[in-house]
């Protein structure tokens, strides 16, 4: 089976004040183990980026039993679903030393046209990744469904939460989220969080965010004339 593992410890930039690991720690290592995989079954450089292809996350979905702390020795493990023609099904797993499941995620890639900036069929450019079943898959993600926010205010993407594709990371949506949710919903423990990254956010974006906070969940959104992205989280 096409599956990838990677021990990490957790290191204090990795870690928030109260030394649980960040969630957007969490979700650039998904992305690293994503790119360091399909690198290894032989989706290369040369073969995507290089050609002007860049691997895009559309949706997320994330369930946790337990954040690993400060120190903390962990396993990521990665491993690809059944391609959809257009988009490509990705899982993941957090396990500490013990075995015990620490947190379980699924998610959908697909592949962007640099220039054009808009997905494009993989099979046209000759890119192909094969279907790996375990039988530890969560169900993939949905669509979150819109509300009207309860507060907006103005964001500006700075420079330094863009990435190689030109536009802002989606590991530091999760620390957008994290900013702007109450200090009580901070420090409680996450049971599961999903994402939906519509549109892009490039440098210089003017983004009016919108947020809705209730007694177990928070959501974020990000509009610029229309729907860049939809955080929702559940306490």
């Amino acid at each position: 089976m096409n599956i990838y593992r990677i021990k990490r410890q957790v290191l204090s930039s990795d870690v928030d004040p109260a030394l649980n690991l960040k969630i957007s720690t969490l979700f650039t290592w998904m992305q690293e183990a994503a790119i360091a995989h399909t690198i290894e079954m032989g989706v290369t450089r040369r073969k995507s980026f290089d050609l002007g292809l860049l691997w895009v996350v559309i949706q997320y979905r994330i369930r946790f039993e337990k954040l690993p702390a400060y120190d903390d020795i962990v396993t990521l493990t990665s491993w690809p679903g059944k391609d959809m023609h257009l988009f490509f099904p990705r899982y993941f797993k957090l396990e500490a030393q013990s075995g015990e499941t620490l947190a379980a995620a699924s998610s959908i890639w697909g592949l962007m046209s640099r220039e054009e900036r808009r997905i494009v069929f993989p099979e046209e450019h000759g890119i192909h990744i094969p279907q790996t079943v375990t039988g530890d898959e969560i169900e993939l993600p949905a669509r979150i469904r819109s509300s009207k926010p309860e507060k907006t205010l103005a964001f500006t993407v700075p420079y330094s939460y863009l990435d190689l594709n030109g536009h802002m990371n989606n590991a530091r949506y999760f620390d957008l989220a994290s900013d702007h949710m109450s200090e009580e919903l901070r420090h409680r423990p996450v049971k599961e969080l999903q994402a939906d990254f519509v549109g892009e956010a490039r440098f210089g974006d003017e983004i009016t965010l919108g947020l809705n906070c209730g007694a177990d969940s928070f959501v974020l959104s990000g509009e610029r004339e229309k729907n860049i992205f939809r955080l929702s989280y559940l306490f």
